[in-house]
């Protein structure tokens, strides 16, 4: 927990329609094209929003038959009647605010398979009095069209499935205005038609100590405003926020929500993450990138509109002088790596619109950043290929296999078939605004490192296999190569010694 953001300075499937419905969505996504089709700029993607809290679904308005009814009128009836009933109970919960018992730690403790429904206008509420909503270890709990607000969590924790329990089905509810995170989340965890919004922290922080976190849904949310703690000013640099941060997920689908207006990023991968597809989302107006992949593997990122994200972030680091091409697509590093099973063996990244951002996609890899480096903030954890990081020592770590295996790689990343648009009097910039880039430090930490001096640089820039090619360019977009002082025209990064977009269109003149 706790992972730096890292940047220069740190170196010196489709929707269903029931569900679209459910969302408040009226229009069906467009056909899925093939990973290789390179479309037209008339081509670009359509993506539906999930305007989920402003429409949330009403829950049923009578118990279902053999439900235990909920009180709200009884502070605490929640909490006793799930902990005197049996496993698979069906709770529904009446019209109204339903408290716990004052007590800080007081939570209702779910026994395995329990369903809580709330009926329309249900809500459990904190009153900043309580941490946690739900917890415990039990699986294979549901909830349903309920409210739950005014939970004070502390950092990094969650209000709901604080103790990520696994096979959690979460629909149709609206989690807002706590504390910490809104959600946690365990192994086979599904996120439907929810609202996660207005939380101080994270609307979910998914993330298992010691444990299994495989096959996460996350489909047709809108995740908006989280992070009203404003985490990155308090704790600098720390790297805890955002409308959904994911700690070494294996297997996640992130398809069709509207993230919005997070303050900070709205989608971060941090730390070996693997097997990701995100896809048919609407990611627009975040303060911070719309998504970072960071130091994880394998992942799809296809028909995604990105839109207005980085505004805040971005501008900031302009205004201080920052050369680092920010970008609202930030790969840091991570790439696709064939030796660990997915659904994929390369990041691939294609029939995304990316409008009015400020920058586009940046590909980093930090040369002193390795596993058993003081310079690795992903507190200890070493990559996916080394399970011992005290084996990523000298002499060993200087030669094969070790040299390539015990540092993360931005590498085998493919971006075809995308839109990029940008008109600057829209973004509001003059400069440092319109950058793609790819590029790394030159390593110099710790003394015993063998990746000092410009081969890192060279790697991702010549030699990993990262590849743009087959899109188009709206706007006066600049390039970065090897490094932030190697800014490139157009013709310069398509000519050697870079070579890339090769079949890629640029109209500087048709951004606005």
């Amino acid at each position: 927990m706790g992972i730096k953001r890292r940047h220069w300075a740190l170196t010196a499937a489709p929707l269903a329609l029931a569900l679209l419905a459910a969302t408040g969505c009226e229009s069906t996504p467009g056909a899925r094209a093939k990973p290789t089709a390179a479309p037209s700029t008339s081509e670009a993607p359509f993506t539906p929003v999930a305007r989920v809290c402003a429409k949330p679904a009403a829950g049923p308005g009578k118990a279902p038959a053999g439900a235990v009814t909920v009180d709200p009128a009884v502070i605490g009836d929640l909490a006793a009647k799930t902990k005197s009933s049996p496993p698979n109970t069906t709770f529904w919960l009446r019209p109204g605010k339903h408290r716990l018992d004052p007590d800080r730690y007081a939570q209702v403790i779910p026994k395995k398979g329990d369903r809580y429904l709330g009926a329309p206008g249900a809500v459990l509420d904190g009153r900043k009095k309580n941490q946690y909503a739900f917890g415990g270890a039990a699986r294979n709990v549901t909830i349903r069209y309920l409210t739950v607000q005014g939970f004070v969590a502390p950092q990094n924790e969650g209000v709901v499935n604080h103790d990520s329990a696994d096979g959690w089905v979460i629909e149709h509810a609206t989690i807002q205005d706590n504390s910490g995170a809104g959600l946690m989340a365990g192994a086979r965890q599904r996120v439907r038609a929810s609202c996660l919004r207005g939380n101080g922290q994270y609307g979910m922080n998914a993330y298992k100590s010691g444990g299994d976190l495989s096959g996460l849904v996350v489909e047709g949310n809108e995740i908006v405003g989280n992070n009203t703690g404003d985490w990155e000013r308090r704790r600098q640099g720390c790297g805890c926020t955002g409308g959904i941060k994911f700690w070494a997920v294996n297997g996640a689908d992130v398809r069709g929500n509207w993230v919005h207006d997070n303050r900070g990023t709205g989608l971060w991968a941090d730390t070996n993450n693997n097997d990701f597809r995100i896809e048919n989302n609407v990611l627009e107006a975040n303060d911070g990138a719309a998504l970072i992949y960071e130091t994880s593997y394998n992942a799809v990122i296809r028909n995604n509109t990105i839109r207005r994200n980085n505004w805040v972030e971005g501008r900031r680091y302009a205004d201080r002088g920052d050369s680092f091409p920010f970008a609202t697509v930030y790969l840091s590093e991570s790439g696709g790596e064939p030796r660990i099973r997915a659904r994929t063996d390369k990041i691939e990244i294609y029939r995304n619109m990316l409008e009015n951002n400020w920058s586009g996609i940046t590909l980093w890899e930090n040369a002193d950043r390795f596993c058993n480096s003081p310079a690795n903030t992903s507190s200890g954890d070493c990559t996916l290929l080394v399970r011992d990081t005290d084996r990523c020592a000298k002499p060993a770590i200087a030669t094969a296999p070790l040299y390539a295996d015990c540092r993360w790689k931005t590498q085998r990343v493919d971006i075809h078939g995308n839109r990029f648009v940008l008109d600057k009097s829209v973004v509001k910039c003059t400069v440092k605004c319109d950058r793609m880039a790819v590029l790394a430090n030159y390593g110099t930490y710790p003394d015993w490192s063998p990746y000092q001096g410009e081969g890192v640089a060279e790697a991702i820039t010549r030699k990993q296999h990262n590849r743009w090619h087959d899109n188009d360019y709206l706007g006066p977009w600049k390039f970065v190569a090897h490094d932030p002082s190697r800014i490139l025209d157009f013709g310069q990064w398509q000519d050697t010694p870079y070579q890339q977009d090769a079949g890629s269109t640029l109209d500087p003149q048709a951004g606005g």
